[in-house]
């Protein structure tokens, strides 16, 4: 039995290593995906969970928003459009992970076709405390043809 737990053991931490995936990194991509489900389902309970005290965020128009103010939005029955994130790459740096990509937001319209979705670059910092990875600045702006 002490044979088939080390093999089990052996086993994922060969594949995390083959991977190329720490266990953080797969973890902030966790969260990369729950926190915007959270937004999609309007739960601000749980947003800030995830979201530290100092969340601080510079949204695609240009304005500088914190957790009471988005948590105020969404209680006043403002509902988000839903948001692709595609994560191309995360840094980390002790105990900061930084993820950067690019993300398709649907339109105020709603509509579900995503080809017409709108393009941005995001950035968003992670940072690991007690109480785990918390998201602690996001920063957004819409890809400008030029």
């Amino acid at each position: 039995m002490r044979t088939l737990k080390l093999t089990l053991i052996g086993f994922l931490f060969i594949t995390t290593l083959a991977s190329g995936q720490s266990t953080d990194e797969i973890e902030i991509r966790r969260l990369e995906k729950h926190w915007t489900e959270l937004l999609d389902k309007g739960d601000t309970t749980s947003l800030l969970k995830i979201w530290s005290k100092e969340y601080v965020v510079n949204n695609p128009n240009g304005k500088i928003v914190t957790p009471k103010e988005i948590v105020a939005i969404m209680k006043s029955g403002h509902v988000f459009p839903s948001v692709e994130r595609i994560i191309e790459k995360i840094t980390f740096n002790q105990d900061i992970a930084i993820v950067m990509g690019k993300e398709l937001q649907q339109p105020a319209s709603m509509n579900t076709n995503k080809k017409e979705w709108i393009p941005r670059r995001f950035t968003n910092v992670w940072i690991k405390s007690e109480k785990g990875w918390q998201l602690t600045a996001r920063q957004s702006s819409q890809i400008v043809d030029k």
